[in-house]
């Protein structure tokens, strides 16, 4: 596997997170929701470099020059982002909703579970946050190996939860809490 590091999104970041966005086949079976614009995300860099306080966005890097590892420089090629927002009905137990999209040739590497790895990390270093989440479809036994081996723990199955390619479709709640222990660290 590839050096793999996370890095605030760079402006020559935005026209590769928008060709992914506009390509069904590279955001691959799980992940095309249909046609949206990725102006939004261009707006958010503008005004926050997708650093806000509900939603980051993050830069996963690879190869020449990443060292494995958070940090602000924009060494190695661009493979895809890892993303969290804020979640939770009450101010006083708000936690973040985590997920990652990688381009087509940086899947079934581990680059995956490692820059999720890292984006924990990251998350309960610099929030105080108790609780990490993340959700997949059934289907998608990848990311929920991913998930498995960063700690996460399957909570259960939401049913009809995403609506994608004219049916709705069940996902898998997962949770890691501060306190769990984290393999591979």
């Amino acid at each position: 596997m590839d050096e793999i590091r996370l890095s605030p999104m760079a402006e020559d970041d935005l026209a590769q997170l928008a060709g992914l966005m506009e390509d069904p086949e590279a955001l691959g079976e799980f992940q095309w929701f249909g046609w949206r614009s990725a102006e939004p995300f261009r707006r958010e860099w503008a005004e926050d470099g997708l650093l806000g306080e509900e939603r980051l966005m993050l830069a996963v890097r690879a190869g020449s020059g990443a060292d494995s590892g958070v940090g602000p420089g924009v060494d190695g090629e661009f493979v895809g982002f890892v993303a969290a927002r804020r979640a939770g009905a009450r101010v006083v137990s708000r936690h973040w909703n985590i997920g990652v999209q990688l381009l087509p040739r940086a899947r079934g590497r581990g680059v995956g579970t490692r820059a999720q790895q890292l984006l924990v990390e990251y998350l309960f270093a610099h929030s105080p946050v108790m609780r990490l989440e993340a959700d997949t479809e059934t289907g998608n036994l990848a990311e929920q190996r991913a998930l498995e081996k960063c700690g996460f723990l399957r909570e259960g199955v939401q049913r009809a939860a995403v609506f994608r390619a004219g049916e709705w479709r069940d996902v898998v709640r997962y949770g890691l809490l501060r306190t769990d222990p984290r393999p591979g660290l």
